[in-house]
């Protein structure tokens, strides 16, 4: 197993291709500088001590140095001990709607941002349980394969918006499919929870559903909206410039369906909750949830690890130390130093 301890300072990579940059523009500025004393061969020939390859080479020297220190600082470390943890929980998928109608804001801020704050609180609550994401509108996919990361979690579902998926629509059948398919071989208890609008494009979400029960899944559904429903905003950037609208030029209104989320409930042996202003219903569904028989799984994980910096800190110096010995001008000493020449000049006595 092998890991980084502190991943964001992989940012600071960036660095190396800015310093190229920058040397090249030197290295351009310097040019034309010296080309307004002459001939730019006749200047070089002037300056016989000044050599370009040998600061480049300096420069490829200190990028790798600091290439390594990079590396340092992010801390690589290597599993050490492998230990075998019993994780009691059961693994739960949730499958968020992300189509743009979710950005109607009957449920304030809106539809998808409540849904995600309510995801959020749910993740605080988890203990042992396995949880991952799957996004949908058109189309579904994987936002979070299925873990324990609680933390990483909470950074996948802050990425999510309406632009996650860009073909339009509300595939719950796919995205059903999708969660399934994500439990894996796993022998905990399974529930997956969608979260949506329920304005269904797909006419087989029932017949997945009841394949999902066959195999164990217990399925909930959350209803994001009002049955009044509330017009599509439309944004340029962050700012709202009207409502979507039909070929008739009349403002869409989206309605939540919750004939149909219930209809899926009940296929899927779970419960049906309607969101409202006061709350999304997740902790309903939690709670419920909670009445599963939580499995215990034999769980391989490293509880050890090995830091690592030591040694890319070892090469950063010897790179650097490297590039201390190495002049960007000829050396003086050295070009003294003929030997060829000596050797001609004896053959010539003979």
């Amino acid at each position: 197993m092998f890991r980084f301890a502190h991943s964001n300072f992989f940012y600071f990579l960036l660095l190396i291709p800015l310093f190229t940059a920058l040397l090249v523009l030197f290295l351009l500025w310097r040019k034309k500088a010296l080309q307004r004393f002459g001939e730019y061969p006749l200047i070089m020939q002037l300056i016989p001590e000044y050599s370009k390859n040998r600061l480049i080479f300096k420069f490829i020297l200190v990028m790798i140095g600091l290439a390594f220190l990079i590396i340092a600082l992010v801390d690589p470390q290597s599993g050490s001990k492998l230990e075998k943890v019993q994780r009691k929980g059961i693994d739960l998928m949730i499958a968020l709607d992300v189509s743009s109608s979710m950005l109607a804001q009957d449920i304030t801020p809106s539809r998808l941002e409540r849904a995600k704050q309510a995801i959020s609180k749910l993740i605080d609550q988890l203990d042992g349980d396995r949880l991952g994401i799957v996004i949908f509108a058109g189309k579904a996919y994987t936002q979070l394969p299925i873990t324990t990361d609680y933390a990483a979690a909470k950074l996948f579902l802050s990425s999510i918006n309406t632009n996650s998926v860009s073909v339009q629509g509300t595939a719950i059948g796919e995205a059903i499919d999708f969660s399934v398919n994500s439990f894996g071989q796993s022998k905990a208890n399974k529930a997956v929870i969608i979260i949506t609008d329920g304005e269904d494009h797909e006419g087989d979400v029932v017949e997945k559903t009841e394949a999902a029960v066959k195999k164990g899944i217990i399925i909930y559904t959350i209803g994001m909206g009002l049955p009044d429903g509330a017009p599509i905003p439309i944004y340029n950037g962050t700012i709202q410039t009207g409502f979507k609208k039909d070929r008739e030029g009349n403002v869409v209104v989206s309605r939540l369906d919750e004939s149909l989320l219930q209809q899926i409930a009940a296929a899927g042996k779970g419960i049906y909750i309607r969101a409202n202003n006061s709350e999304v219903g997740l902790q309903k569904v939690l709670d419920d949830i909670s009445k599963i028989q939580k499995a215990e799984i034999d769980n391989r994980q490293y509880s050890d690890y090995e830091d690592l910096f030591q040694y890319f800190i070892a090469f950063s110096l010897i790179f650097l130390i490297f590039e201390l010995f190495v002049f960007d001008k000829r050396n003086q000493w050295f070009s003294k130093f003929k030997p060829f020449e000596k050797k001609l000049t004896t053959d010539n006595h003979k």
